[in-house]
């Protein structure tokens, strides 16, 4: 499992580590290098969704700034060749 530095994708919750220590034979988590975005996909699509929610855009009120952030990544289909994607940078 890739995952990256997030503080909530650490081991240090018990229960993410009796997780991980039950399951070790099966799943191995490998953490993205610190720093480096451009290996993990989701953060294209992050910056995507920044792109087309806030640039140029207004919102009133704050609630409609969360509906619009639901509604994007709940519709949103991003089309990303994830090898392309991580080989882009070779």
């Amino acid at each position: 499992m890739f995952i990256d530095r997030a503080r909530q994708h650490h081991h240090e919750s018990k229960m993410i580590r009796t997780y991980l220590t039950e399951r070790n034979d099966v799943l191995r988590v490998v953490y993205f290098p610190k720093g480096s975005p451009e290996f993990n996909a989701v953060e294209e699509c992050w910056r995507q969704g920044k792109y087309d929610l806030l640039v140029s855009k207004y919102y009133p009120r704050f609630t409609d700034l969360k509906k619009a952030i639901a509604e994007y990544y709940r519709t949103k289909r991003f089309n990303l060749d994830i090898v392309k994607y991580l080989l882009r940078s070779l």
